[in-house]
């Protein structure tokens, strides 16, 4: 996914030292710049620009104002203010008008950098799960009249909040919630069997013979702690952006561990890339089902 930028500072070293940078870090393509908001709008929206940097205080028209006016004629990519400005008022003022970050001036290319790929991941975060979602709205239309499959468009509705509709465990979770709804009804579990009977059952009246059970259990349950696993490092990464998001507050307490997920948190932040976090998996399988047991009463 290549990403598409415009600089509006009313310093024209500014604007170079923020072209350069992109530039030379090879972030995207940059589609024009401005020393004032004054009327760039337009433009920023017709050039389909994902990502505007944004001086705070310029000559005719702010920042802030030129955010305002951006939403209002449908703007929907990310904003990153740069300002010396450290007013609270000011910058709470920004976040409210949908600015995701700050660039402190003068301006340090690692902080650009960092701050423009933090950005850039959240975008691609963004969009996978929208294009998820409106794949998922074509599936509903037509499994909307289509009562076995209920439950089927629920559980991939919730897997598709998480970032993994796409995962090959989802297609696992799937199947397995189906299997557990036939064999206890609308009974309302305290709690699951171990995990192993429960792959172990459903492959073995899936597949009719029981020679290969064994690996089937052993790669199905890989295949649905990877998508688990990815389920918490999207979650933790929305957490980490807006610990107020919507998704973040309904799914990550209830699905996870929350210790889990500050720990996950604590890893991105520090750029860990072997996690310790050893996954609650069973929760993870029998929160879902409960909600679809739920969604069916």
């Amino acid at each position: 996914m290549r990403f598409r930028f415009f600089i509006v500072d009313d310093d024209p070293s500014s604007r170079k030292m923020l072209h350069n940078i992109i530039e030379n870090e090879d972030l995207g393509d940059i589609m024009g710049e401005a020393a004032d908001g004054l009327g760039v709008e337009t433009t920023i929206v017709i050039k389909k620009c994902d990502i505007v940097l944004l001086d705070l205080l310029m000559p005719g028209q702010d920042g802030i104002e030129t955010i305002s006016r951006l939403k209002d004629i449908g703007f929907e990519g990310k904003s990153i203010m740069i300002s010396q400005v450290e007013h609270k008022e000011m910058v709470a003022e920004a976040y409210s008008k949908g600015v995701e970050y700050f660039i402190h001036k003068p301006i340090n290319r690692i902080e650009v950098v960092s701050v423009i790929k933090k950005v850039m991941d959240h975008l691609v975060l963004e969009r996978s799960l929208a294009g998820i979602k409106n794949s998922l709205s074509m599936l509903d239309v037509q499994e909307r009249n289509s009562a076995p499959l209920q439950n089927t468009s629920f559980i991939r509705s919730v897997l598709a909040d998480l970032g993994v509709a796409g995962e090959s465990g989802s297609q696992d979770l799937v199947g397995l919630i189906e299997y557990l709804q036939k064999k206890y009804g609308k009974e309302r579990l305290k709690e699951l069997p171990s995990l192993k009977e429960v792959f172990s059952n459903y492959i073995g009246q899936a597949q009719g013979r029981s020679a290969d059970v064994q690996r089937e259990v052993k790669a199905m349950e890989q295949r649905i702690r990877r998508t688990a696993a990815r389920a918490l490092q999207n979650l933790s990464s929305l957490g980490l952006e807006d610990y107020g998001n919507p998704k973040f507050e309904l799914y990550a307490s209830k699905y996870f561990d929350f210790s889990d997920v500050r720990q996950k948190m604590r890893e991105i932040e520090q750029g860990i890339e072997t996690s310790r976090i050893r996954l609650n998996v069973k929760k993870f399988i029998f929160t879902l089902y409960l909600e679809t047991i739920e969604q069916t009463s």
